[in-house]
């Protein structure tokens, strides 16, 4: 983990995509990732590796932000206990018949059983834009890992709000 041990939250690829995709467009909202690189700086959040590598692959306004994001902000996930632990998650996702075996190979070959590891070796909440979904087969959504092995995952509003963000701005004449 970082040096300091106030970093509380872990963010999933997906709190990046949906947020520049959808409600905090870089041209319409910059303050939202002002905040974001400002909750990195203050170790408020962080994320691993291989959430970097995966936004790293786009080529837009989302990888030419990451891409110039210091490194350090994206944690690596090269731990001796974290790399244990995602052992352990992918050995019960294996055993899991819920899941198709296109979703599990997915799940393991992507960063989501990574941050689920991340989370649980250094006690973090998940913010994550996936919802718990039960009777799901063709996904394996991070919030039933996380549910499954005891880590709190909220998403990115949830995040906000737990750290009283609220955006204001003045109105164009």
């Amino acid at each position: 983990m970082t040096d300091s041990q106030t970093v509380s939250y872990l963010l999933d690829t997906n709190v990046f995509i949906e947020a520049h995709r959808r409600y905090y467009a870089f041209d319409i909202h910059p303050g939202f990732w002002d905040c974001l690189y400002h909750l990195f700086q203050s170790n408020q959040v962080i994320s691993i590796d291989h959430v970097r590598l995966e936004l790293l692959r786009g080529s837009d306004t989302l990888s030419e932000w990451i891409s110039e994001t210091p490194e350090q902000f994206f944690v690596s996930s090269n731990d001796q206990s974290v790399v244990i632990l995602y052992t352990t998650i992918i050995d019960w996702l294996n055993n899991e018949s819920q899941y198709t075996d296109q979703a599990k190979y997915d799940f393991a070959n992507g960063a989501d059983g990574w941050l689920v590891s991340y989370a649980l070796a250094n006690r973090l909440k998940l913010v994550t834009e996936e919802v718990y979904d039960r009777n799901i087969r063709k996904r394996v959504p991070l919030p039933n890992v996380c549910r499954r092995f005891g880590v709190e995952s909220l998403n990115t509003f949830a995040l906000l709000r737990q750290l009283d963000i609220q955006f204001n701005w003045d109105f164009p004449d």
